[in-house]
């Protein structure tokens, strides 16, 4: 499968084997994370650990994400490990995002981490495997970039955002409600750089060519867009 097609295939992985990837799949995921692409102007750092360094983690090994404290930071965050998240599914291993889990003794610049490891849970067969709003709640056009922007993962599935599709350009705005006001870090902005990352990928299937990736504003007026 390519990263887009794994969209439509891959789950938030709660349950694990007990036995971790071998040697080789952690070295082959250090250099898929040293060569990942970040949006302009962002440089976030990554680590892997395994269990013993988490408190509250429930996969064998995560990764670590590190970064300035900023609005634009954590949105780069988000775009960067989405592309992590579906990359190591499409390799066979499970993964998720883990919003309440921390390392042991973080630091300062840490901001979430994604689990991952060897699972047995088999992919999604497709879109009607997953739960999540009706296309026109969280876009103004039912089409192929939108449906995978849909099945974008978010804290506790808020989907915090609204896709507005204009001449050669996508954009999504925060639109977060609820409990999605109070959620323990602004989650809400990793949110939206996962979404940016599903926006990308759809494009780019159909063929598009992406000129420019942008974070724009920022608190409830923040959004980000794909410019083709």
């Amino acid at each position: 499968m390519t990263l887009y097609e794994t969209i439509f295939a891959r789950r938030s992985v709660r349950r694990y084997d007990e036995e971790p990837p071998d040697a080789a799949a952690l070295s082959e995921l250090q250099r898929y994370l040293d060569n990942v692409g970040q949006l302009p102007g962002q440089s976030a750092g990554f680590e892997i650990v395994d269990r013993d360094r988490l408190k509250g983690g429930f996969a064998p090994y995560a990764i670590l994400a590190y970064s300035e404290e900023s609005e634009a930071a954590c949105v780069n965050i988000g775009y960067t490990l989405q592309g992590v998240d579906l990359w190591l599914q499409n390799q066979g291993l499970g993964s998720v995002w883990c919003g309440m889990a921390t390392p042991l003794g973080k630091s300062p610049d840490y901001r979430i981490l994604l689990g991952f490891g060897r699972t047995s849970m088999p992919h999604r067969k497709g879109e009607d495997d997953f739960k999540r709003k009706g296309i026109l709640e969280i876009s103004n056009e039912d089409n192929a970039v939108a449906r995978a922007a849909r099945l974008a993962p978010s804290a506790v599935n808020l989907q915090p955002w609204f896709l507005t599709f204009s001449d050669r350009q996508v954009e999504a705005k925060v639109n977060v409600r609820g409990i999605g006001r109070v959620l323990p870090g602004r989650l809400w902005l990793f949110d939206m750089g996962i979404v940016l990352r599903h926006i990308e990928l759809a494009l780019t299937h159909e063929g598009k060519v992406v000129k420019e990736l942008a974070v724009n504003g920022s608190g409830r007026s923040l959004s980000v867009s794909v410019r083709y």
